[in-house]
């Protein structure tokens, strides 16, 4: 999927790749991660965003990378897995948690390009 660039309250600014999963146990449940890393503009991720679903099975390397966001139920139930080098602090993740959902909830912010 396509990266989202973010910059939270304190001036961080962030690259957000998305990941989605679907789990069928009787129902479907979707589940959407979030990878965090730290945008400085002067390079890719250590990483390969088209390997979906198997983003997180693997240890990410790169000193960038901050973890990822889970949200279980959007809106209800998020979690924050800090396994990165880096990590954010509790209001940081409030905060980014505020703006993926707020672009979840209003598509015409999308950049379709």
């Amino acid at each position: 999927m396509k990266p989202i660039f973010l910059t939270i309250g304190n001036g961080l600014n962030l690259m957000i790749i998305p990941d989605i999963k679907a789990h069928l146990n009787g129902h479907v449940i979707l589940t959407y991660t979030y990878s965090i890393f730290l945008n400085d503009g002067l390079k890719e991720p250590q990483l390969n965003p088209s390997e979906g679903s198997t983003l997180h099975l693997d240890k990410i390397n790169d000193p960038d990378y901050y973890g990822y966001l889970t949200f279980e139920s959007p809106g209800n139930l998020f979690s924050y897995t800090a396994d990165g080098q880096q990590h954010l602090e509790i209001e940081e993740v409030n905060e980014l948690i505020e703006k993926l959902s707020h672009m979840r909830d209003n598509p015409q912010l999308w950049n379709l390009n």
